[in-house]
């Protein structure tokens, strides 16, 4: 749905097709409000998916706010990769998804690999609190974490079978020159350094100690990184990259490696 759609579906509770078989609908005075209200916040800048507190991923709801960022479609590459490769084998593995915000990818693996064992970390308590909320929404039971990164995961019994993340991976410089609504999200999620690529490194160079042999590490990447990012992989000497999916742009989107031996 566009904009438009969603805004008066949402204001008058119904679906899409409803909006166009009853087009004559009053709005009265309370509605007339909302709508303005919405209006002028969408025009301020605000995303969408902000005002309306909510946001669809996977094909499930997601409620979101400015504590989280707004989860994009290229990420659901870096889900659907993921299930790919791991189905159909995939019951009794554990799982780690590092800086989860809204929970999105953790809870949509749990939701669609049955029988799997996921933790998931942020180093925003409020965030925490937005992926909690969702994952109860959703049933599903994940272990959400307060960490940096890979700190304080000593829960994890036993090395993983997975890490996954979408990192942060905007060049610090940059971010001032994104679109208007991307000021709007918290930076903490969008600031990958000076040239767009700490998180990587630092989870590339953490990942090691926390998976198994053979176990797998992917990496939701930004434009035009993924040489860049395959150097990291290849001077940490630990992993092999067995794949790299493209977004519906034809851009290289997901990196996925093997830790070796």
């Amino acid at each position: 749905m566009n904009e438009a759609e969603l805004l008066f579906s949402e204001i008058f509770g119904c679906d899409r097709a409803s909006l166009y078989l009853k087009k004559d609908i009053p709005l009265d005075k309370d509605k007339l409000s909302k709508v303005s209200s919405v209006l002028k916040r969408r025009f301020s800048g605000e995303p969408l998916q902000y005002i309306l507190g909510k946001t669809e991923f996977m094909g499930l709801e997601f409620r979101v706010n400015p504590s989280v960022l707004i989860p994009r479609p290229e990420t659901e590459i870096l889900v659907e990769t993921a299930i790919k490769i791991l189905q159909p084998a995939a019951q009794g593995m554990k799982i780690l998804e590092i800086g989860t915000g809204s929970g999105c990818i953790a809870i949509s693996l749990a939701k669609l690999l049955k029988d799997v064992d996921i933790i998931a970390t942020d180093i925003s308590d409020n965030a925490l609190e937005v992926a909690k909320g969702n994952a109860r929404r959703h049933g599903v039971k994940i272990n959400f974490i307060l960490a940096d990164l890979f700190n304080a995961v000593d829960c994890l019994m036993h090395p993983a079978d997975l890490i996954i993340s979408n990192p942060p991976y905007v060049a610090s410089s940059e971010i001032a020159s994104l679109q208007p609504e991307i000021s709007y999200e918290p930076r903490i999620a969008l600031d990958g350094g000076a040239d767009g690529l700490d998180f990587y490194r630092r989870i590339i160079n953490g990942a090691v100690d926390y998976l198994k042999k053979d176990g797998l590490l992917i990496l939701e990447i930004g434009f035009d990184q993924s040489r860049a990012i395959a150097d990291i992989f290849q001077k940490s000497g630990k992993f092999k990259i067995i794949e790299i999916a493209k977004d519906y742009s034809n851009i290289e989107r997901v990196m996925v490696a093997a830790k070796n031996g």
